[in-house]
């Protein structure tokens, strides 16, 4: 288990996870990513903005 970054609520790692995974928090919604599975840690999700060649 994990704690969600912004709420705080325990979040459980699914059969099948993988590191770089995005997935919600099922309590608050964010998006958040897998940056390990032993121990199981997660943080907020990063936006990468498009690069429009400007």
């Amino acid at each position: 288990m994990a704690k969600c970054p912004m709420c705080g609520a325990e979040v459980e790692k699914e059969p099948g996870m993988v590191v770089g995974e995005l997935f919600e928090c099922p309590d608050c919604g964010i998006e958040l990513e897998v940056i390990k599975m032993s121990p199981f840690k997660i943080s907020e999700a990063t936006i990468e903005e498009e690069d429009w060649d400007e």
